[in-house]
């Protein structure tokens, strides 16, 4: 299931995909970046748990089965530039805005900006074609 939305995904010319691959694309980055400071706490899954649910409209059940799926895609993925512009390519720049928005949520969780974390981010804001203007807007808002 995950390799097939991984080709799709990777392909020279992906086709936009469809909601509930975005969900899990964008869910799988979510969790690649709560894991890049390798500590992956028990307090970024309930927020990433709690973004979904939010984001998505899930239940807190819902959002636990994405999540876990997520995990098991970002093992999967390749790396972070390629599944990272596969996602831009696939995904409207709304949405990608607001995973970004998202994405610091969980690097801001333990009330620290690691060094990797940070470093992460920039380089999915680019990737993902968001602004430096508009990662730091998103940042503001999310209480950064």
């Amino acid at each position: 299931m995950f390799q097939d939305l991984l080709k799709r995904l990777i392909q020279p010319e992906p086709a936009p995909i469809t909601d509930s691959d975005a969900r899990l694309a964008l869910t799988a980055l979510l969790v690649r970046v709560a894991r890049s400071d390798n500590d992956y706490s028990g307090d970024e899954k309930r927020l990433i748990d709690a973004i979904t649910q939010d984001r998505y409209g899930l239940s807190a059940s819902g959002a636990n089965d994405l999540r876990v799926e997520a995990e098991a895609m970002e093992a999967e993925a390749p790396d972070t530039v390629r599944f990272t512009r596969a996602i831009k390519d696939a995904v409207a720049y709304e949405h990608r805005l607001g995973v970004i928005e998202a994405l610091w949520k969980v690097v801001l969780a333990d009330g620290q900006r690691a060094q990797e974390e940070d470093a992460l981010l920039r380089l999915v804001s680019n990737l993902l074609g968001i602004t430096d203007r508009d990662s730091a807007l998103a940042r503001q808002r999310v209480g950064g």
